[in-house]
């Protein structure tokens, strides 16, 4: 299995300079990851830096708390695709769904993938802060939504993924969507290990040493 076209080479710290991101860049065409997922800010610079290779430039919308407007996250969506995004991870909606508001959330999502407008959408869930009963739900509504991936985590939040959480995503979206395990993929075993629970993407900013030899 070519596990480096699985990962999404990763920086996404407030403080990170240019030079990072560009080593960034440079990491990912070597070891031909799937894409480097960036700020917003950062997506002109690398979809120019990467024209010529096939990484894709990943960016995050909402982020990192989800909050939010859905008119927000929309223009978000348009402009980051103007500056040559390939791929939108946009973070749902997490107190609506925690208020079981699901039209909320389900519209939130939609407002981005028809924004995007046949652009990858990826929904992060955030699912530590979830029950299973609600990563379910999110999933559900993802999938009505038409996202085409379901992710756990920002990253950001009070742990990433687990192979449990990416186990219940997997079962949930019936094969409608992708699962994306972000935060805490740190060695190679965790990579095999989550990967066999589902995961079709990963999410790391160890992306160089889970697939050195």
């Amino acid at each position: 299995m070519n596990y480096n076209k699985m990962i999404d080479h990763t920086v996404l710290k407030a403080d990170t300079p240019l030079e990072t991101v560009k080593r960034i860049c440079d990491e990912a065409m070597e070891y031909g990851f799937a894409s480097v997922c960036i700020n917003p800010c950062h997506v002109a610079y690398c979809a120019d830096y990467l024209k010529d290779s096939d990484v894709n430039v990943c960016t995050v919308i909402g982020f990192p708390l989800g909050a939010n407007t859905s008119a927000v996250k929309a223009f978000e969506t348009k402009d980051a695709i103007a500056n040559g995004a390939d791929e939108i991870d946009m973070v749902m909606n997490i107190g609506a769904l925690k208020d079981k508001n699901y039209d909320l959330v389900r519209d939130d999502v939609k407002a981005v993938v028809e924004a995007a407008n046949g652009t990858l959408v990826k929904v992060i869930l955030e699912t530590c802060l979830l029950t299973e009963d609600e990563i379910k739900k999110a999933c559900e509504l993802c999938v009505e939504a038409k996202a085409d991936y379901v992710k756990t985590s920002t990253g950001f939040s009070t742990r990433g993924a687990t192979i449990e959480d990416v186990r219940i995503m997997k079962e949930a979206v019936h094969g409608k969507a992708k699962v994306k395990a972000a935060g805490g993929v740190r060695t190679p075993e965790d990579m095999v290990k989550i990967v066999a629970a589902g995961a079709d993407r990963i999410g790391t900013s160890a992306g160089c040493s889970l697939v050195k030899k």
